[in-house]
């Protein structure tokens, strides 16, 4: 077993050549949690690392199983890139399976599973990649933008809090 995250920090690592598993403890309950990765209005709020400098063009998210993403990032629909695919599995508020359709090829599967503990929730993102070589290059994006990421969320959810 790997460390759990302690609060407020993001941990990535590899479980196996095929599996790339991060954790981390969130400041908030399970259905804002839940609701900033299944709402277009929130996720749009976090999703984009901002030290890239390239923002969220478009977000469409039909969340239930059998339901499909697509997410647009770029400066202009010119050089938008998008990341789409298929929602496998959604249970609320505990557990988020989707496909990543981009490549071409069979892409990873991300399963999110959300668990409540003490008005905190604890956050497990696991993607199962279809070959190790598909990891290795996907694993060096996420060590720098997940932890980004995440702490943007960390920052929705104390304002999210602060509204309900």
């Amino acid at each position: 077993m790997g460390e759990r995250a302690s609060n407020g920090r993001t941990v990535v690592e590899r479980r196996s050549e095929l599996e790339l598993v991060v954790t981390r403890t969130f400041n908030g309950p399970v259905h804002l949690v839940f609701d900033a990765w299944t709402k277009p209005e929130l996720f749009k709020l976090w999703w984009a690392p901002k030290s890239m400098g390239v923002p969220l063009l478009s977000c469409e998210m039909d969340v239930r199983t059998g339901g499909s993403y697509r997410i647009t990032f770029g400066h202009d629909a010119a050089d938008a890139m998008a990341f789409f695919g298929k929602y496998l599995d959604v249970s609320p508020p505990s557990r988020l399976v989707w496909t990543n359709d981009e490549g071409g090829e069979e892409g990873a599967v991300t399963t999110v599973t959300f668990e409540e503990e003490d008005g905190r929730t604890l956050l497990v993102l696991q993607e199962l990649y279809p070959s190790k070589e598909a990891l290795d290059q996907s694993f060096v994006g996420m060590e720098d933008a997940l932890p980004e990421q995440f702490e943007q969320l960390d920052e929705l959810l104390i304002t999210l809090s602060a509204g309900v």
